[in-house]
């Protein structure tokens, strides 16, 4: 979690070394991380970043190259001493895992470097790759030596996605589990790194208002929704072999999920957190096949404009199957077979090339009894909400019933709203900073476990059958810039509820 800064000790010594140091997230969101941290003194007093491409660069052009990248996607106003003193640093290494020799030469490099920087044989790898990297790279690493720690940590940070399915996160565990042990790796989940999620486990563990109603006696649903204005863009080919349950749901919903959801653990540290997170997702009840699909809604999207932007038919998209399958929205309904939450319905929805951009968990309370207002003007009482806002504002909002002046009993719903922006004083961030800080204390409480994954996919595993055996049945499309297709709201109809407003 996010300590106070004053509180807040520098991490060891160690080099830092990026696979994909010319690719776009080391650009857009690692560089511009590592730059928050050294205007925040947060990084090593030795500290130096090898960057290994595929392709040749010199140091000046790698350099330059982030420099460019920095100023174009810096969160705050870049200061040139710091910039300059983060960059000095940096080196290249050519590397690829099909050519093993390569990786001999950039052990030599980090070797050589160490001696000369004095980092003291601490090495963070952040695989900043496509995922079919992942295990070939890490072979690599093993096969040299690189991941073994004697007397010095050696860590391996690994983003999503995390295998395309169950078999296959299972089987990457494993094959990393070969090369070295749990606790040196580090499953990156950029949501959270942001404040609002680390606060959900403040929010209902230390305030004593909320914990006695967080269950079933009191609340009535939970409704998780991620929604993204942006189409597919050029990212097609990764876009249809993936889609919106692959993308989201297993890391970014279900880490949303998990914190909602979750028993007090027995104290704050990782082994017990994640324990309880784990635990959760492995309460998921396991669908059917008919329960799957009458319990799921997946659309395509098409043509329209959101702002000034046309978007294109998804099917359309350069690099999408004409026939293609794959989901750019996706809805299900979920039920945790736990004493707390039996009989509550997780909502998730998450989607592509919608009207609005949010990020929010909101959490509906039963309705109070409306028997003691007969008589009054009163018809019908609104809805109770907490919702926690993550994007684009990080609020946290209560939904909740008050009379309105006059002589008479009217009744209308008003909200209580808290902006972290309003209240507390930060810079903005990547989300970034705080992982990769904790990454280099070898604090691992915000990732992701090898059960935590396996639970994941298990869960959303029986709606990937189903779907691959129904084919082309049962897509629903939706236009682009519009709250995605009209069955996602049949979903909760049928149970008598509805999904939140945006407001």
């Amino acid at each position: 979690m996010t300590k106070d800064p004053q509180a807040k000790r520098k991490p060891e010594n160690c080099a830092f070394v990026i696979f994909g140091a010319t690719g776009d997230l080391t650009h857009r969101l690692v560089l511009p991380s590592l730059y928050n941290l050294a205007a925040e003194h947060l990084l090593p007093e030795k500290f130096c970043v090898v960057g290994v491409a595929r392709n040749r660069q010199s140091d000046d052009e790698l350099r330059d190259s982030l420099l460019k990248g920095l100023r174009q996607f810096a969160t705050r106003p870049v200061d040139d001493d710091i910039a300059r003193k983060l960059l000095e640093c940096v080196t290249l290494v050519e590397a690829d895992p099909k050519d093993p020799p390569s990786f001999d030469r950039l052990r030599e490099h980090l070797d050589s470097l160490e001696c000369a920087q004095d980092t003291g044989g601490n090495r963070l790898f952040y695989l900043a790759t496509p995922p079919a990297a992942f295990a070939p790279t890490a072979r690599e690493l093993g096969r040299t030596g690189m991941m073994k720690e004697n007397g010095a940590w050696r860590r391996l940070v690994i983003e999503k996605p995390f295998g395309t399915d169950l078999a296959s996160a299972k089987a990457l565990n494993a094959e990393l589990l070969k090369i070295m042990d749990e606790h040196q790796i580090y499953r990156i989940d950029h949501y959270l790194g942001k404040e609002t999620v680390q606060n959900i486990m403040v929010l209902r563990f230390a305030n004593g208002m909320f914990e006695p109603i967080w269950n079933r006696n009191h609340i009535d649903h939970i409704q998780i929704t991620v929604e993204e204005k942006l189409g597919v863009g050029h990212r097609g080919g990764f876009y249809d072999a993936t889609g919106a349950l692959r993308d989201m749901v297993p890391n970014h919903l279900f880490q949303l999920m998990s914190l909602v959801a979750m028993e007090p653990p027995a104290r704050f540290d990782a082994h017990s957190v994640r324990s309880e997170k784990a635990d959760v997702l492995t309460s998921i009840q396991q669908p059917s096949r008919e329960e799957a699909l009458k319990n799921s809604v997946r659309a395509q999207y098409l043509a329209g404009r959101i702002g000034d932007d046309e978007i294109t038919d998804y099917r359309k998209t350069e690099d999408v199957k004409p026939e293609s399958t794959t989901e750019t929205f996706v809805a299900l309904k979920l039920m945790i077979d736990n004493w707390r939450w039996a009989g509550v319905p997780f909502y998730l929805r998450t989607g592509k090339a919608l009207g609005h951009k949010r990020t929010e968990v909101a959490i509906k309370f039963k309705q109070a009894p409306l028997s003691m207002f007969s008589g009054t003007t009163v018809d019908r009482l609104s809805q109770n909400f907490l919702t926690i806002g993550i994007a684009p504002t990080e609020t946290i909002e209560l939904q909740f019933n008050a009379k309105i002046p006059g002589p008479s009993v009217t009744i209308d719903g008003v909200e209580m709203k808290f902006r972290y922006g309003d209240y507390f004083r930060a810079d903005p961030s990547t989300g970034y900073e705080t992982l990769i800080y904790d990454c280099m204390i070898g604090d691992n409480i915000l990732f992701q476990r090898a059960d935590g994954i396996e639970a994941g996919w298990q869960a959303v595993q029986p709606f990937l059958d189903a779907w691959k055996s129904e084919g082309t049945n049962g897509i629903e499309t939706y236009d682009a810039g519009s709250d995605g297709p009209a069955c996602a709201d049949e979903l909760l109809r049928r149970d008598g509820r509805s999904w939140r407003k945006y407001s």
